[in-house]
């Protein structure tokens, strides 16, 4: 019990990117079934913020001071409109399994904004942890087109762009949770901030008509990938610091590719799989950092 204790943070983002690895596959079967990608965007966040304000409404959290709704507000347009719409592009353009490990440069940013912002220590772990992500994407989206001897005009460079604005814009949440967790519940923060990313997209979708079979994977995406993976994943964010956070999700690219290849095929060659290797890998360096860090610090006297 004391290990689940000591552990339940890792175990709570482990979750989240076991539904977020969801994304990519549940995303290209709406879209095979006629929605645009944007609008799966738009009914993502929208049909998400219906079951949190459920949540919220249901256990009186609600209330959001007026001096914070400018800061939530800006998170609505980053880390939803942007986010939502920028991965789900992505994912048309170069598939599941990439845009879902492009999505995880993420770590890099909340490094260094964590560092700039948030007064975390740069501890030797994760820097080696941040270089094995970094290598692992790299591997993953450019290698197939620089190792086959295709160079770099063989990339579809539209969609790696979106997928690393979608990286960066993913990084605003783990800054984000740490400032206003303290504060706030998750479902009052995103009680306010998805209907800000739903008329974020607004503009940019076309909407069409949806059969049942579209309607139950889109209501699917949404109680999975964003109320249910929202909820578990800001639950290990009060427990564990940014960027410890954001490497040990790292994790879902390579989920996301296991169920790409099962429900789509979507296959890597070696450099992919070389790349997803550093990724588990760089994942495995920061559990076993955070341990030890732990220990270190429960042994040091106050």
């Amino acid at each position: 019990m004391s290990v689940l204790i000591k552990y339940q943070g890792y175990l709570y983002v482990l979750c989240a990117a076991f539904l977020w690895a969801l994304i990519g596959p549940v995303s290209k079967q709406v879209m095979a079934l006629g929605v645009s990608p944007l609008e799966a965007a738009f009914w993502r966040s929208g049909l998400g913020w219906t079951f949190f304000a459920v949540h919220a409404i249901a256990t009186g959290a609600w209330r959001l001071q007026r001096k914070d709704a400018p800061a939530v507000a800006s998170f609505g347009i980053i880390g939803v409109s942007t986010l939502f719409g920028a991965y789900v592009l992505s994912i048309s353009m170069v598939g599941a399994a990439m845009a879902s490990v492009l999505l995880y440069t993420a770590p890099a940013w909340v490094a260094v904004l964590a560092w700039l912002t948030l007064g975390e220590k740069m501890h030797a772990h994760k820097v080696i942890a941040l270089l094995m992500t970094l290598t692992g994407v790299a591997c993953v989206s450019l290698g197939p087109a620089i190792f086959s001897g295709r160079g770099f005009g063989a990339v579809n460079m539209p969609g790696v762009l979106l997928g690393l604005l979608s990286g960066f814009s993913y990084a605003t949440y783990y800054i984000f949770g740490k400032r206003y967790l303290g504060r706030y519940t998750t479902p009052t923060l995103f009680l306010y901030a998805l209907p800000v990313g739903c008329l974020g997209l607004l503009p940019f979708v076309t909407f069409g008509p949806k059969s049942p079979q579209a309607w139950f994977y889109l209501v699917l995406m949404a109680v999975t990938t964003t109320y249910g993976a929202y909820s578990v994943y800001y639950a290990g964010l009060r427990r564990l610091e940014a960027t410890r956070t954001a490497i040990v999700a790292t994790l879902e690219p390579v989920l996301s590719a296991v169920f790409a290849y099962i429900w789509w095929d979507e296959r890597f060659d070696m450099s992919g799989y070389a790349g997803s290797a550093l990724i588990l890998a760089a994942v495995l360096c920061t559990i076993l950092g955070g341990g030890r860090s732990s220990s270190a610090a429960q042994e040091k006297p106050a």
